[in-house]
């Protein structure tokens, strides 16, 4: 049950009991495409997720079961001749990967539809994916000629290796949602119907974590991911240090406690 809700003709906000956000691209009849209007409106939306302290974790969705989102309003800016502006432009009212960042809390992707070239490097902002059975996912930026600005060409590469990266990039084929958790692009797949409640109930479990560990988390895993091995494993152990070293048995005891409570609380 949303405790909250404001619904507009492009986004769709639902604030859940447990701290959960539930944010809906609200297109449907455009396949959920990026227009200016609703990557300034996501911006609008995550900001407002920033600033609530009663958000602790949001959930990512498109409206309707054909699209997470195609990406760029192509027909839109093709009608205005600054495609290539649109796809590199760094602020967070226009790029809409800078606006899910910019929200500052784990976000996870409930992926409906196709989630296509733009609406692909959206679904990998994302912390976590969890796609319908109906999910499809293809990189088409060489079929329509634009380079990617949105981080796909990096990261897909380092989530499904070079040849299965270069594969998609140079083909634009789609690969079907049961590839793409064999991939490692989404954690796992489940029902049309499941999708938004086993997103919800993920989030959920993301919420009930302390906040600010669970931030300082995040960025020890972002951090380390760009670097070497060895490197990585040195950061660890003095970032480690650091935050560890206050911790008491008391503190400890009081959050294992907390996790028996809500267990029990479940059954």
């Amino acid at each position: 049950m949303s405790t909250e809700s404001t619904v507009s003709h492009l986004v769709e906000l639902a604030v859940q009991d447990g701290g959960v956000a539930l944010v809906t691209l609200n297109r449907p009849e455009a396949m959920n495409a990026l227009s200016g209007a609703l990557r300034s409106e996501l911006y609008d939306v995550m900001q407002a997720i920033r600033e609530d302290d009663a958000v602790k974790a949001v959930v990512l969705t498109g409206a309707g079961e054909k699209a997470f989102t195609a990406g760029l309003d192509l027909k839109e800016l093709g009608s205005e001749g600054n495609v290539g502006k649109e796809a590199t432009d760094p602020d967070p009212r226009v790029n809409p990967v800078n606006a899910i960042r910019s929200c500052g809390k784990p976000v996870v992707g409930a992926i409906n539809g196709v989630a296509i070239t733009g609406g692909f490097e959206v679904a990998l902002a994302c912390d976590i994916l969890i796609a319908s059975s109906k999910a499809r996912f293809a990189d088409t930026h060489a079929l329509v000629g634009i380079m990617p600005g949105w981080g796909l060409s990096q990261k897909l590469s380092r989530i499904v290796g070079l040849a299965r990266a270069k594969e998609m990039s140079f083909t634009g084929r789609f690969i079907d949602a049961d590839t793409a958790c064999e991939w490692g692009i989404v954690s796992r797949v489940v029902g049309p119907d499941e999708l938004v409640a086993e997103a919800l109930a993920l989030a959920e479990d993301i919420a009930f974590i302390d906040r600010d560990f669970l931030k300082a988390y995040g960025e020890l895993i972002e951090s380390g991911y760009s670097m070497g091995f060895s490197e990585a494993l040195a950061h660890e152990h003095q970032r480690s240090s650091v935050a560890n070293a206050d911790v008491t048995a008391g503190d400890i005891e009081k959050r294992r406690e907390a996790v028996m409570a809500r267990g029990r609380a479940r059954q």
